[in-house]
C-alpha cells in the first residue's frame, strides 16, 4: 500500500486533528537564531518527537535519538516531545500541530505514529524508528529509495534466527503460537517471515490475533490449548501486556520466545533482540544529516541495526518454568 492511500485513510482523522491543534498542546516554533554551544552558526532546530505509547522500548528509542542530536547539536535543538497514549487520533493531532508550528523535522516512533506524520506532511522531513518494515506501513515507495519526505531506521529483528533460537530452547516443538496484534501491519509482516521459518523446519504453526488489550488474555488462552510454544514478534500491543501474557504461559507450563528484550524481561522466557537505544542513536544519525547537512530524505535508504543482537533470557521464568538454558545465552539484566 502506498503513501497516498494512507493519507486517505488518515485525512478524516488529520483534519479532524487541526481543530483541536490550533489549540495546542504546546510546542515549537520555526528555527531560530541564538548562542550556540559548540560555535557553529546559532541555529537552533525544532524537532517535533511523536511517540505512539509509552513502553520501555520505544521509550530507549527516544531517549536515543535525543542523545545523539544533543550530543552533535548542543544547545542547537531543541524539542518537542509528545506522547500519542496509542490513540491514532492522537498521533494525528499532534503530527498536524507539529506542522502548524512550523518544526525543522518530525521524529515518528512506531508505525502508526509514522503513519499520522506522513499524512500531515509532504514537506516536513519525517524520521521513524521502530518502525519494522516502511513499505508496509504504506508511508515509502522502496527501503532503498523511500521517493517521499520519509526515511528511518528500522527495527527488523533477525526472525529467522529467532525461530532458530526457539528450535534450540524447545527442542521438541511441534507447533508454535505466533500470537500478534491484528492492528499492527507491521506485526503481521513478521508473522509471515516466522511461518517461513516455521514451514521450512517442519514445525506446526498457527497464527492468532487480538484487535486490541482487552482481547488480549482470551486469544493466549486459546493460543495455548494445543501448541508447545509462543512466538510474540515485536508488537506495540503485545508489549505493553506482557504481564497478562506472562499470567496465562508460565501457569500452563509454555515458553514464549520474543521478539524484543523488553517484552521478554517481562513475560518471555528468551529473545534474539536488536538495541532500541542504538536503533533511536541511528535515527538520530540520520536526522542530523538532513538538518545540518541537507540530506533528501527521498534518497536515504531505511538503515537496519545489526550490532550487539544477543540470545538473552529471562531468569525468573526460566527458573518459574523449569526450563534449561542452553550455554552461551545472556540473562537480561547481566
Amino acid at each position: 500500500m502506498k503513501k497516498k492511500k494512507w493519507m486517505r485513510i488518515l485525512a478524516a482523522a488529520t483534519m479532524a486533528a487541526m481543530v483541536f491543534a490550533m489549540a495546542g498542546c504546546g510546542g515549537g516554533t520555526d528555527s531560530t537564531e541564538g548562542d550556540s554551544a559548540d560555535g557553529g552558526d546559532g541555529t537552533v532546530y525544532k524537532v517535533g518527537v511523536i511517540q505512539q505509547l509509552e513502553h520501555a522500548a520505544l521509550d530507549e528509542a527516544t531517549r536515543g535519538f535525543q542523545d545523539t542530536l544533543t550530543e552533535k547539536l548542543g544547545d542547537q535543538v531543541e524539542f518537542d516531545y509528545q506522547n500519542a497514549q496509542n490513540e491514532q487520533a492522537n498521533c494525528a493531532t499532534i503530527a498536524t500541530k507539529f506542522v502548524s508550528n512550523g518544526v525543522d523535522l518530525i521524529m515518528a516512533n512506531a508505525t502508526t505514529a509514522l503513519q499520522a506524520a506522513a499524512a500531515a506532511t509532504g514537506d516536513i522531513p519525517i524520521v521513524g524508528t521502530s518502525v519494522t518494515d516502511y513499505v508496509t506501513a504504506g508511508v515509502i515507495e522502496s527501503n532503498d529509495a523511500p521517493g517521499y519526505n520519509v526515511t528511518g531506521a528500522s527495527d527488523l529483528a533477525p526472525v529467522d534466527q529467532q525461530i532458530a533460537l526457539l528450535q534450540e530452547l524447545v527442542p521438541d516443538v511441534q507447533k508454535v503460537a505466533i500470537v500478534y496484534c491484528s492492528a499492527e501491519p507491521n506485526s503481521l509482516f513478521q508473522s509471515e517471515l516466522a511461518q517461513a521459518e516455521l514451514d521450512a523446519a517442519g514445525i506446526e504453526w498457527e497464527e492468532f490475533t487480538a484487535a486490541d488489550s482487552n482481547e488480549i488474555q482470551a486469544v493466549i488462552t486459546n493460543a495455548i490449548t494445543d501448541c508447545d510454544a509462543v512466538y510474540i514478534p515485536t508488537d506495540n500491543t503485545m508489549a505493553n501486556n506482557m504481564e497478562i501474557i506472562k499470567n496465562v504461559t508460565v501457569p500452563a507450563g509454555i515458553p514464549v520466545i520474543c521478539g524484543e528484550e523488553n517484552m521478554c524481561g517481562v513475560g518471555g522466557l528468551a529473545t534474539l533482540s536488536i538495541s532500541y537505544y542504538e536503533l533511536g542513536c541511528k535515527a538520530g544519525e540520520m536526522a542530523y544529516e538532513i538538518l545540518v547537512n541537507g540530506a533528501d530524505p527521498a534518497t536515504m535508504p531505511i538503515e537496519y541495526v545489526s550490532e550487539n543482537i544477543t540470545p538473552k533470557y529471562n531468569a525468573e521464568i526460566a527458573a518459574e518454568l523449569n526450563w534449561t538454558i542452553p550455554e552461551g545465552m545472556t540473562a537480561i539484566g547481566e
